[in-house]
């Protein structure tokens, strides 16, 4: 075997040794980010009210993301920390209006942004009780309009009307519950690229033990 050849095992020996165990550190700290539920960025909270039943009840775990004031989206649940309201804790609610809508509701019921009624299948409503009260209003920039899924009970902007529309800074904002079972794009990117690197380490060392053993 010549000196060329040997140099290249030896490298890829030594290229094993550094790409699987760099890869499976990877891999293994990607999956348990996944088990803990949703990477560093997350935060674990337990539902206390009723206010977002039937989609979330009392005593049920939810994982809270970080999210930047532009990726709020109409229908995000999200956890927020309003100053002088519900005793600055915090309280889960859906994202309606984002600035600068219209949100307006005729018969206290039915709610309509920007002209065009929304479909609210998680919306709990009381069938024999009174309806709620009318409202019209337009968001302020950069706030947000907010109501609880179960209307008969949540305390949500419906009764601040006259604090800036009954809206809230997104500011506020401490994040937005993950979907269940969605988990980070980068945590399964970093799962991948992992094992693509324990695999190619693998391969170069079989490759650089084989090229040690040749005469």
């Amino acid at each position: 075997m010549s000196t060329q050849q040997q140099s290249a095992g030896r490298g890829l020996r030594i290229a094993a040794w550094v790409l699987v165990p760099l890869g499976l550190v990877l891999v293994l700290g990607a999956v348990g980010g996944i088990v803990r539920g949703g990477g560093l960025e997350g935060e674990r909270i337990t539902v206390r009210g009723d206010a977002m039943r039937p989609t979330y009840s009392p005593g049920e775990r939810l994982t809270v993301m970080r999210v930047g004031e532009g990726e709020i989206r109409r229908g995000d649940v999200v956890l927020v920390s309003v100053p002088g309201r519900y005793g600055n804790a915090p309280a889960l609610q859906r994202v309606i209006g984002l600035g600068g809508d219209h949100v307006e509701s005729r018969d206290g019921v039915r709610v309509a942004v920007n002209g065009k009624r929304i479909d609210e299948p998680y919306a709990m409503r009381d069938p024999l009780g009174p309806a709620g009260s009318p409202y019209d209003v337009t968001v302020p920039e950069e706030r947000l309009f907010l109501l609880g899924d179960n209307r008969p009970v949540a305390n949500d902007s419906r009764y601040f009307l006259d604090e800036q529309s009954g809206s809230v800074a997104a500011s506020d904002v401490r994040g937005r519950v993950r979907a269940e079972g969605a988990v980070p794009l980068a945590l399964w990117a970093m799962v991948a690229f992992g094992a693509l690197l324990a695999l190619v380490g693998i391969g170069s060392g079989v490759w650089g033990y084989m090229t040690r053993q040749r005469p």
